[in-house]
């Protein structure tokens, strides 16, 4: 093993320099490995996107990392055929392990795949929708995941980072009809993961209409907190998102169900998640908070505007 005897004196003697000089061991890595491994396949992305009238797009993610990486498969199906195929069964990598995950230790599974798949079928920018089964690949959307630059940027725009197309984000890209019966509710959906600690949902207790979304562990563990709320079990996301479309407003954190709402452009209040933000509200009615006045706030303003 080669010793770098310069980050070791410095670590010994002036820790300012050292950690400087981790930064730049740290840059020139990254360098090395984007040069090696990705600068040629970001430049065929390029030349795909400008040749070719019919693009297919791998995504292997989480069910909301999916739902937003629709903007630039909407974005580019302007000019192009667009096909998506979903791997399943992809294994979490080690240092990745949340609390109650539906899908286990992969990152999307059969079961989920199978809830997405008719809200996927039904936007008319999708010329395809199917199971991954080694078809020709043009655009790899778990590449994100593997370029050294960190994951800590706007979610919805991880497309744009790798196919170099952009749009403003303030217009729909989920079309869903509203839900037939269940209307007007203030629709919530918290997972276990990505919960900002900093709040409580007590308030709430206070308002009606109350309807949660989501599976029956979540909603056992905020009914501690309002005892007046409904519960809901969506037999697949088309369901889901026929119920945040027909709803008065929306609350949740980084969950599949405000990545619908956010794409349906509802009104919706995110709950922001301190330690990796990396979901953002973009268009009108459209609110994160990180505090408690905040989320009171916000919530009473879309309620009154809704009434």
């Amino acid at each position: 093993m080669k010793i770098d005897f310069k980050k070791l004196y410095y670590k010994l003697f002036d820790f300012k320099k050292y950690k400087d000089h981790k930064i730049l061991l740290k840059k020139e890595k990254d360098i090395k490995i984007f040069k090696e491994k990705f600068e040629d396949l970001i430049n065929n992305i390029q030349k795909k996107i400008k040749e070719k009238n019919e693009l297919s797009f791998l995504h292997s993610g989480h069910s909301g990392d999916i739902i937003n990486a629709l903007p630039t498969i909407k974005e580019l199906s302007k000019t192009h055929k667009c096909n998506l195929y979903i791997q399943i069964g992809k294994s979490l990598p080690p240092n990745l392990t949340y609390f109650k995950h539906t899908a286990g230790n992969v990152f999307i599974n059969e079961k989920i795949f199978n809830m997405l798949l008719p809200l996927l079928k039904s936007q008319k920018y999708i010329n395809q929708v199917e199971k991954y089964k080694n078809q020709n690949i043009d655009i790899n959307f778990d590449t994100v995941r593997e370029i050294p630059s960190g994951l800590n940027s706007d979610n919805a725009r991880w497309g744009f980072n790798i196919t170099g197309v952009q749009n403003d984000l303030i217009d729909p890209y989920l079309s869903v009809n509203q839900h037939e019966s269940i209307k007007n509710k203030i629709v919530i959906h918290r997972t276990f993961r990505y919960r900002n600690y900093f709040i409580n949902y007590r308030f709430l207790k206070n308002y009606k209409n109350l309807l949660f979304i989501g599976i029956q562990d979540e909603y056992e563990d905020l009914k501690k907190e309002i005892n007046n709320i409904e519960f809901h079990h969506c037999k697949d996301f088309m369901e889901m998102a026929k119920i945040i479309n027909a709803s008065k407003f929306f609350i949740g954190n980084q969950s599949i169900g405000y990545d619908i709402a956010e794409a349906l452009k509802i009104p919706r209040l995110l709950e922001g998640c301190p330690y990796y933000p990396v979901i953002k509200p973009h268009g009108k009615n459209a609110y994160d908070f990180f505090f408690q006045p905040h989320f009171e706030k916000w919530c009473e303003y879309l309620n009154n505007k809704g009434s």
